[in-house]
């Protein structure tokens, strides 16, 4: 089934029978369909949906004229959901939260922090390369001896180093979906999603 392109409002927890559940609110659609691609002319099957409002004074000519030949009000963000046929689909047509029910499970999408230039501690765990001994005095987070020696002559490629880190996209799996708020075009889902609040996120079924 289609999915929604949605963002991330932030966490909360919820008492349930179960116990207390960590749990993300996430604002999901409402998303318009704005094009329907088929295998007979495209060469395979999904929807280009959108999401959020735009300005058509702050569209580029090649957008705007994109949206006037799909007859559909400009949007701000666009993507595409692949699925087995899209059968019952058509443009124009807007989907919402009640695509999901309580129960549900879904795939949520999402791209991590941003972290910048981060070291190897903080990027990939090292432990460093000891305290401060010995007349050792700036090197506690250092990466440490990393080369061979005649052979190969060099620091081997795919060497964990420093770098930057974080802004990854990442799809967490199987997350539960505990409420479904369609007036206010909610979900509440189990767990935690990638981002920070307010960043955007495709969650599937």
């Amino acid at each position: 089934m289609a999915g929604l392109i949605g963002k991330k409002v932030g966490m909360t927890s919820l008492f349930t029978p179960e116990g207390d559940i960590a749990c993300t609110i996430i604002q999901a659609g409402p998303c318009p369909v704005v094009a329907v691609r088929t295998p007979e002319k495209h060469g395979y099957a999904a929807l280009q949906l959108g999401y959020g409002v735009r300005k058509p004074k702050h569209l580029t000519q090649p957008l705007s004229g994109y949206f006037k030949k799909q007859g559909v009000e400009p949007v701000r963000i666009l993507r595409e959901f692949r699925l087995p046929s899209v059968e019952g689909y058509q443009v124009g047509q807007v989907l919402d939260v009640r695509l999901f029910q309580e129960g549900d499970f879904v795939y949520v999408t999402g791209w991590t922090k941003g972290r910048g230039f981060a070291g190897v501690v903080k990027r990939h765990g090292f432990a460093g390369v000891g305290g401060r001994t010995h007349g050792q005095h700036n090197r506690e987070r250092h990466p440490g001896s990393m080369g061979s020696n005649t052979f190969p002559g060099r620091v081997w490629k795919g060497k964990r180093l420093a770098g930057r880190y974080g802004n990854e996209r990442v799809t967490i799996e199987n997350l539960r979906v505990l409420k479904v708020i369609p007036e206010k075009h909610l979900l509440v889902v189990s767990g935690s999603v990638p981002g920070p609040k307010g960043s955007l996120l495709l969650i599937q079924k």
